[in-house]
């Protein structure tokens, strides 16, 4: 039984190591055929997750159920794209080596660990696996100086990050007597048996979580990485990671610590008020776009963090819901910066858009749609996400919260609309080079998702309420 539960991540770890042998065994350049086998793997893992039994498994250290479903095949979604959005960057940039998608499967894995964990061990293993291939993913453009300053300022402090998540499960095993989560919240569904060092431990685990979301005051990584990193690996850190980070908060938070929410509520709700105020206020003055971006995640995990505070299943389903729609616009936007080439060199400069909607139509139309959609504006799908989420707010009476939120999006409006006047009203610069099937393919998808999902949110709603009904039985 044990591993037929965790046949997605075993057949996905194997296809990796499929993968990896072929790249080796061939002289020549496999890039565009592992990264094919790789989305192809991604689609089988996808199949085994729907098509999967449920139940716990490994003497409770792992858990298939509806929620790690639905992340798993978030994760999967925004891997997948990942790769497609490399396929032509990589060849441009001379970084067509054949370990680029191995390492994304490979972080997927984690991820997917992490989405199913229900043991503080194999938290920590499935979070430790993501972390290390995204250091070196990181770093992957080794000619670059920046991209090594990337991955060694994203290794140095996650492996801080890291340390603080281990002490805080010393603490938290030392207090509580168990690792596993429904041991330990059954121990402390009393609350004589909740001690001051075990609510300290339970801090540091939020820290080390709180470093993989990006989250104030845990973000200082997230410009500079985002800058320096190649831009698909930024597209692929901008959206899987952060959606397994959050999932695995969510499950943290509610399972074992559900008891607890007195204890915790207030600490997410002052970093969620600290994550879009400064995402809002410090992307005003970026100029280059791929920074932006970083105080945009920053703002955006603010939000999500808002449905948490909630504290309840209708909270996590707005989590959710606002992470499937937040996939898509991050990674259609990225396709769109991308496809900034100009004479063969690439080029992340706000300004280097102006006049787009005279030299490339399509792409301006894209690129506005997903800013618009950030902004939370209707009818796109990132309104809807910011209707889910602060309605859970106001349900749980977390009035300051919601209101933080409806005014940090308007100032984060601002500079999301400010883009769309540089394409639409400045004067034109020079085009950008004729854009690869890949990143029209990723941006027109996305866009088009953007765009129709108002009209039909239906599944996914009922969905993302199945997956948090899960954790609060």
């Amino acid at each position: 039984m044990n591993w037929i539960l965790a046949l997605p991540e075993l057949v996905l770890a194997c296809c990796g190591m499929a993968i990896l042998v072929i790249g080796v065994l061939n002289k020549r350049d496999m890039f565009q055929a592992c990264s094919m086998l790789t989305v192809g793997a991604f689609l089988l893992t996808a199949v085994l997750v729907i098509a999967g039994p449920t139940g716990v498994g490994y003497s409770g250290m792992y858990t298939a159920d509806a929620f790690s479903l639905f992340v798993k095949l978030m994760i999967l979604a925004a891997a997948g794209l990942g790769v497609i959005v490399a396929l032509d960057y990589n060849e441009h940039a001379n970084m067509q080596r054949f370990e680029f998608p191995v390492l994304v499967l490979y972080a997927a894995t984690g991820m997917m660990l992490m989405a199913s964990s229900s043991n503080m061990m194999t938290m920590y293993v499935g979070v430790e696996l993501m972390s290390l291939s995204i250091y070196v993913l990181a770093a992957f453009a080794r000619d670059e100086l920046r991209s090594a300053e990337a991955g060694l300022k994203y290794f140095v402090l996650g492996a801080l990050a890291s340390g603080l998540m281990l002490y805080g499960i010393s603490l938290v095993y030392g207090f509580s007597g168990s690792m596993g989560f429904e041991q330990m919240a059954k121990v402390l569904a009393d609350p004589a048996k909740v001690s001051p060092g075990l609510v300290v431990g339970l801090v540091f685990i939020v820290a080390g979580l709180a470093f993989k979301i990006s989250a104030v005051p845990f973000h200082m990584w997230t410009p500079d990485v985002y800058e320096g990193a190649p831009t698909p690996v930024t597209a692929f850190m901008g959206t899987a990671p952060k959606v397994a980070a959050m999932a695995l908060l969510i499950r943290v938070m509610a399972t074992p610590f559900g008891h607890l929410l007195a204890q915790w509520q207030q600490l997410i709700v002052l970093v969620a008020i600290a994550s879009m105020v400064l995402g809002s206020f410090a992307a005003i003055a970026q100029k280059n776009i791929k920074r932006l971006m970083a105080y945009s995640s920053i703002g955006h995990m603010g939000y999500a963090l808002i449905g948490l505070a909630a504290g309840n299943a209708v909270g996590v389903r707005g989590v959710l819901f606002y992470l499937f729609t937040y996939i898509f616009m991050n990674a259609g936007t990225f396709a769109c910066i991308i496809a900034m080439r100009r004479k063969g060199r690439y080029v992340e400069g706000i300004a280097d858009l102006a006049g787009l909607s005279r030299t490339d139509p399509a792409l301006a139309m894209w690129l506005a749609v997903f800013m618009f959609s950030m902004a939370g504006i209707p009818p796109f799908s990132g309104f809807l996400g910011k209707y889910f989420i602060f309605t859970a707010a106001v349900q749980q009476g977390l009035w300051t919260l919601a209101v933080i939120g409806v005014l940090t999006s308007v100032v984060g409006a601002y500079y999301y609309i400010r883009i769309i006047k540089v394409m639409y009203f400045d004067a034109p610069a020079e085009a950008f080079d004729a854009r690869p099937g890949s990143l029209s393919f990723v941006a027109a998808a996305s866009g088009l998702f953007t765009t129709l999902f108002f009209f039909y949110p239906a599944p996914v709603v009922a969905a993302a309420e199945a997956a948090a009904k899960v954790l609060f039985r």
